[in-house]
């Protein structure tokens, strides 16, 4: 019959907040996650899953903002020296990080579940208000931080198949956990998907930690998942003294200064909500010399592909507008693209089920506007193409910052809840197959 899962969670529960915390303190940003992946592959190889990645689970074709090839060598040999495991590293080259376990356990249902795994370009706060600053395991890469919860995605996920491994004929069918990079700029999803990693599928769930919803809650369905457009905007004039020959330079620092406040000013959508946002600009190289090139991250948001596509619109007539203006080449390369895809009233119901069956859930919200993008929206369109079923929920968890926060955490006990909800779903569907 296998173990009882609330007695593995008792007592495997610290363990895997441990290695919650090992992820932590090796935060990996997108498609350069060869320690956390390889790490991944190898716990699900020892639980006796068979394990899929690189290639044969991610389109190459569609990786927008791959890092450069001597980023990713030195990414790589980064992770071997902090405990990656070669031989899974080696059949990741180009960065193609992500990591798909199979588990079967006779006919039934295929139930595939996501886990994120990348982290963010953010220092972490070093305070004593900080608690993995305190306890000794913030972030050992200087710039680099889980500042999402994705190593507690990732701890979860691990824990999921850990149980799902020890819990014998208590499910059948088929469960599938797919360990994606590069959500963090809505990069990583597609070229899974373009794989074909959920053609086989019957039923999708994605979870994030916290979004503003204290530990025990859950919100059964997302809401207004935002489509977002990554652009990295570079302009390139010509360099002169400031003082002596102005009038020979071409001003691509005051390109991208009109450029930013141009951009902000685009008026929104009457009918849907969307946004703009510059949220880096590097410019420059002296005092006193005309600036030769200026680079932009920008982001634009809204509600639908219409609303979205105007903003897009509108925000390639400005940068190439100001590119006239200032007299200054300009190139723009897209980064990254999420998309919304409401949760199905199917999966709702589900979701709503299990959360009713757990004592520590203690407020079950039917829907919630998380106010952001994940790129797992891919993933549910597809099943909801093929007419299957997706869901991306929420594992409430009370924050001491929000996310993408110098000094964001959630509550680690939350990643049983977790656990709870995702293998509550499998043996649920299990019994539906």
């Amino acid at each position: 019959m296998g173990v009882d899962l609330n007695a593995l969670i008792g007592k495997r529960l610290p363990d895997w907040i441990a290695m919650r915390r090992d992820f932590h303190q090796h935060p990996e940003l997108g498609f350069t996650e060869f320690r956390t992946a390889s790490i991944v592959a190898e716990r699900l190889k020892g639980l006796g899953y068979s394990v899929r990645l690189g290639r044969d689970v991610m389109d190459p074709d569609t990786m927008y903002g791959k890092p450069r090839p001597d980023q990713l060598e030195k990414e790589m040999k980064r992770a071997l020296s902090e405990g990656g495991v070669a031989s899974w590293v080696d059949r990741m080259a180009g960065g193609m990080t992500g990591v798909v376990g199979e588990l079967k356990r006779g006919p039934g249902p295929v139930v595939a579940f996501r886990f994120d795994i990348d982290a963010l370009p953010i220092v972490e706060e070093t305070t004593r208000e900080h608690l993995p600053f305190v306890r000794g395991f913030a972030s050992r890469h200087p710039g680099v931080m889980h500042a999402c919860g994705h190593d507690g995605h990732t701890a979860i996920g691990l824990a999921v198949a850990e149980a799902a491994a020890a819990m014998g004929d208590r499910w059948r069918g088929t469960l599938k956990l797919i360990f994606q990079p590069a959500e963090e700029g809505g990069r990583g999803a597609l070229p899974m998907v373009k794989a074909g990693v959920v053609e086989d599928a019957d039923y999708f769930f994605a979870a994030h930690l916290g979004c503003n919803l204290p530990s025990g809650t859950i919100a059964a369905a997302v809401e207004k998942l935002l489509f977002s457009t990554k652009l990295d905007v570079t302009y390139r004039g010509r360099s002169a003294h400031a003082a002596n020959n102005p009038q020979d330079g071409r001003n691509a620092l005051l390109a991208g200064a009109s450029c930013a406040l141009a951009l902000h000013a685009i008026a929104r959508h009457g009918s849907e909500q969307t946004h703009v946002n510059v949220g880096r600009m590097v410019a420059g190289t002296a005092r006193n010399a005309i600036a030769a090139d200026c680079t932009m991250l920008v982001e634009v948001r809204g509600e639908s592909d219409d609303s979205l596509g105007y903003m897009e619109t509108r925000a390639q007539d400005i940068i190439e507008g100001t590119a006239r203006q200032w007299n200054v080449a300009h190139s723009i390369e897209r980064m990254g693209r999420t998309i919304g895809e409401p949760t199905d009233a199917t999966s709702q119901a589900l979701v709503t089920e299990i959360a009713r069956t757990l004592p520590d859930v203690k407020n079950i919200v039917p829907s919630w506007n998380a106010g952001g993008s994940d790129d797992a929206c891919y993933f549910i369109r597809r099943m909801h193409e093929r007419g299957k079923y997706g869901a991306y929920f929420v594992v409430g968890s009370s924050l001491a910052a929000g996310h993408h926060a110098t000094s964001f955490e959630f509550q680690e006990p939350d990643i049983a809840i977790g656990v709870q909800m995702l293998i509550g779903l499998l043996e649920r569907l299990s019994r539906a197959g």
